[in-house]
């Protein structure tokens, strides 16, 4: 009955956070799942984002904007100088090979 009743008897902040960790869940899988680089570098980003928020909501700002600032900014435009610059190798490639 205790069981019962603790199932029931969520909190609104309980909801958003089982929500924000299911959504956790769903990038994560979908980072490694997807087949295109800028789609995984997009949903990591919006992984990065939604940690900050989970970080925000268990009380600890410091590591909500560390991960805000570091996994979703500075990581995340490394990956997209780093997926530019690939393309830019693979061109290259390309003419090579066609000459």
């Amino acid at each position: 009955m205790k069981m019962l009743n603790a199932l029931v008897n969520f909190d609104h902040i309980d909801v958003i956070m089982f929500i924000l960790l299911t959504l956790l869940i769903i990038c994560a899988v979908a980072t490694a799942v997807t087949k295109r680089l800028l789609t995984a570098i997009v949903i990591y980003m919006s992984y990065s984002l939604v940690m900050s928020v989970v970080w925000v909501l268990l009380q600890a700002p410091d590591l909500a904007i560390t991960e805000a600032a570091v996994g979703a900014g500075v990581t995340s435009i490394l990956f997209f100088v780093t997926l530019d610059k690939i393309h830019k190798m693979e061109e290259v490639m390309n003419q090579n090979v066609e000459l």
